[in-house]
C-alpha cells in the first residue's frame, strides 16, 4: 500500500530536476507492486523504481517516471507543489 508522497526538500528539488518522486510504502511490498499501483492510481507510466528502508522502519520508493508522463503535473494534482 503506498502511504503518501514524501515532502522534503530533496524530494520536491527530484520533481523539477529528475521527473521523480519519492513515496513511503509499506515496507513489504515490492518494486513491481509499487509499480502497478502507481500506475493505476494515477495513470502515469514508471520508468524505474528504486526502494530505501530508513532507520527509523519505513520504506520510500524513488519512482522515475518516463518522458512522457510529467512528475510536476502529478505533484500539483497531489497538492504537493
Amino acid at each position: 500500500m503506498i502511504q503518501y508522497p514524501l515532502l522534503t526538500e530533496k524530494a520536491i528539488g527530484a520533481i523539477e530536476k529528475q521527473n521523480q518522486l519519492v513515496f513511503i510504502v509499506d515496507d513489504k511490498m515490492t518494486k513491481d507492486q509499487i509499480k502497478k499501483d502507481i500506475e493505476a492510481l494515477y495513470s502515469v507510466k514508471v520508468q524505474r523504481i528504486n526502494t530505501l528502508n530508513s532507520m527509523r522502519g519505513k520504506k520510500k520508493a524513488f519512482v522515475k517516471l518516463r518522458k512522457e508522463s510529467n512528475a510536476g503535473d502529478l505533484a500539483t494534482k497531489l497538492k504537493i507543489m
